[in-house]
């Protein structure tokens, strides 16, 4: 058997009277309203019942609706239990309160099934859905059993193409001199080393003959 069911705390039994003395004022101000039979003792319960789902909502998140109906509950069960203290003449109750004895039902539907049907306080759009497991991560897989080919030789692998030399054309020693004369010419105004197409320029040779002598003037 269970331990706390074969010594019973005391905070419990003090919730157990405290529920019963409530259930009791709430069926004796229900029955002084005009609720007879079944109803008046039906009226405990629906307040009892909000007070609980209110009180469940709150724990899971604090928002207003849940505030509200908690407080509506909750005035509900003192106003009762003050009311049935001496301070109410139960044989001659006033009109609003049989309004609102008589309203309570719809009063306490309405809460209920706001309660029960909106959305979590603590849920946004971003959030998964509750009941929904987290989508395991995806790992890569990589077989380790395949036996790799075999390596070509490097005499199976085809050659690269070679590109034919450039036939760089004869160049008389006597135009290099004269090229090598604009070029120290060309330093001498400017201060820098001439370049390869200035040359070119000044020569005004075909492209070939005059990368020909740059070559030799160590230009390129």
């Amino acid at each position: 058997m269970n331990r706390a069911l074969r010594r019973p705390d005391a905070v419990l039994v003090q919730a157990v009277i405290a529920g019963a003395l409530s259930f009791a004022h709430l069926h004796d101000l229900a029955a002084a309203a005009g609720q007879s039979g079944w109803k008046a003792w039906a009226y405990p319960v629906s307040v009892d019942l909000l007070l609980v789902a209110a009180w469940r909502r709150l724990r899971i998140g604090r928002d207003g609706a849940s505030w509200t109906w908690f407080a509506i509950a909750l005035a509900a069960s003192l106003g009762a239990n003050v009311a049935t203290a001496g301070l109410l003449d139960l044989d001659h109750v006033p009109a609003w309160l049989r309004i609102l004895v008589a309203g309570w039902p719809a009063l306490a539907f309405l809460g209920g099934t706001l309660l029960v049907h909106a959305p979590r306080p603590d849920a946004s759009p971003e959030d998964p859905a509750p009941d929904r497991e987290p989508a395991a991560p995806e790992v890569e897989m990589h077989r380790t059993d395949t036996t790799p080919g075999p390596v070509p030789a490097p005499a199976e692998l085809a050659p690269a193409p070679v590109k034919p030399p450039t036939p760089v054309p004869a160049v008389p020693a006597a135009l290099v001199d004269h090229a090598r004369s604009i070029a120290d010419a060309y330093r001498k105004s400017t201060g820098e080393p001439i370049t390869a197409d200035a040359l070119t320029a000044q020569l005004g040779l075909p492209v070939p003959t005059c990368q020909a002598i740059a070559v030799q003037l160590e230009l390129i």
